[in-house]
């Protein structure tokens, strides 16, 4: 995720803190990574920490929950020990960081370098980053490295990084003024790299079943 500094902080703030957590995190389209401009990382930060720490834990069968389990004891103890590396690595844990119970706490790390396994690998859990970058191009760079591909997205109230973005981010899908999280059947998705290599949708639905039907015929 990508927020320029001209974006709508208020809102891209509101929808980190939603898309990060929803389902603890257990997404393939969960926001982990999450690149400001300088000049607007302070407002961002102010803005999407007490939105974190005002989430509720708890039995994700009840309503009111926004953040429940993830998936066994193994996936858990995993999390807290890929939080302990970036720790230990000079990482700064904003919010929590630990356990609440048999739950982790919603985690939001900043300073954390691309080498660390919350940087690199899917965490798939409730733990994103946070970090500072000098411009877009820097973003795109940094978010480029991962071998994944899946979604990325952007903040900005300008057409033209939004459309560079789009270009020169290389995920499946770039989402724009709204969480990477966001899908709707009728858009295409599918990824990249090690994402994969098909979309999903109704055009490509066509497809493959038009070429499933001409290898019948040619049989």
């Amino acid at each position: 995720m990508i927020i320029a500094a001209d974006a709508d902080i208020d809102a891209a703030a509101g929808a980190m803190a939603a898309n990060a957590f929803s389902f603890a995190g257990q997404s393939c389209i969960s926001v982990q990574r999450i690149y400001i401009e300088s000049p607007a990382y302070d407002r961002f930060v102010e803005q999407f920490i007490p939105r974190v720490e005002a989430l509720k834990l708890g039995d994700p069968a009840d309503e009111e929950t926004d953040v429940g389990p993830v998936i066994d004891d193994d996936a858990r103890e995993r999390i807290l020990e890929w939080i302990e590396e970036a720790r230990a690595s000079g990482a700064r844990v904003l919010t929590g960081g630990e356990p609440d119970g048999e739950l982790i706490r919603p985690t939001v790390i900043a300073e954390a370098g691309p080498e660390l396994k919350v940087s690199c690998e899917e965490v798939f859990g409730p733990v994103c980053t946070v970090n500072s970058v000098g411009s877009v191009d820097e973003a795109i760079e940094l978010a480029n490295v991962t071998r994944y591909g899946l979604q990325a997205g952007i903040f900005t109230t300008k057409l033209e990084t939004a459309l560079r973005a789009a270009q020169e981010l290389e995920f499946g899908g770039v989402i724009v003024n709204e969480a990477p999280t966001f899908r709707a059947d009728q858009m295409p998705y599918g990824g990249v790299k090690d994402s994969g290599n098909t979309r999903e949708g109704p055009a490509y639905a066509v497809r493959e079943l038009t070429e499933e039907r001409l290898v019948v015929i040619d049989l």
